[in-house]
């Protein structure tokens, strides 16, 4: 697998730049997308000396451009032997009730809709060589609700499920399936979230010790480097800061 080729969605920052720096160390050969052209610049200029790099400024959420982009991959790294679905976001943190129906839409987008499509589009030739991995990052928010989770939590439910209806579909073959479930981690994502507000994003993990972006390449790296006939159907972690909370209950004041 030393020559192997690996597609990164949302590889400007965070998880997937972190992932992109740990499969060059191992001499993998890169396809690197991400909305931002200059940061992807800049990672394949700092890794480029030890892999060779491919990089693809795209939306996921643009389906002919995404078609376009794989179809259009040169020769050598035509063969995706690992696809790391990455891209993602949360907007906003506000109750349903409240919530900006643009954010909805991005998230559905982007973190459904992307996954989607990157998935139908790089799976057939995995199945065709009998070979692959796909690798899709979900949330602890997919498996446990917190107050603004909504749509967010939603979206990565679908990612958890999904990923196990492709295990479904792919048995009998020797295409691989894993899905990662990370808690609290910091990186750009709160402050995406916030859009912006760097005080509201550093509150977020004030006096907490929570998940890095390596610690999610190293879970990354272990998944797939397991033995080809092992799969990693699901996997979550949290920082040891974080927890499931009690049950809510709502008791009127009299």
């Amino acid at each position: 697998m030393s020559e192997s080729t690996v597609f990164i969605t949302g590889a400007s920052a965070g998880f997937g730049t972190a992932c992109a720096r740990m499969f060059a160390k191992q001499g993998k050969r890169l396809v690197l997308t991400a909305r931002r052209i200059d940061p992807l610049l800049k990672l394949q200029d700092e890794i480029g000396a030890s892999a060779d790099v491919h990089i693809i400024p795209l939306d996921v959420r643009d389906r002919q451009v995404l078609q376009g982009a794989i179809e259009s991959l040169p020769e050598r790294f035509r063969n995706i032997d690992v696809l790391l679905n990455n891209a993602g976001l949360a907007l906003g943190l506000e109750p349903a009730h409240q919530a900006e129906l643009d954010d909805w839409d991005a998230m559905v987008d982007t973190n459904i809709k992307g996954v989607m499509y990157c998935t139908r589009l790089i799976l057939p030739g995995m199945v065709a060589r009998n070979r692959g991995h796909i690798v899709n990052i979900s949330s602890t928010a997919g498996n446990w609700p917190y107050p603004g989770g909504n749509v967010y939590g939603g979206t990565k439910a679908f990612v958890t499920q999904f990923s196990r209806n492709l295990r479904a579909d792919l048995l009998g073959t020797r295409v691989r399936v894993s899905c990662i479930q990370p808690g609290m981690a910091e990186t750009e994502f709160s402050r995406v979230r916030f859009k912006g507000n760097d005080q509201q994003a550093a509150d977020v993990y004030r006096g907490t010790d929570p998940l890095t972006a390596e610690d999610i390449a190293e879970t990354v790296r272990w998944v797939v480097s397991q033995p080809p006939h092992v799969n990693v159907n699901t996997l979550e972690l949290m920082s040891i800061d974080q927890s499931w909370g009690p049950f809510a209950i709502h008791r009127e004041q009299k």
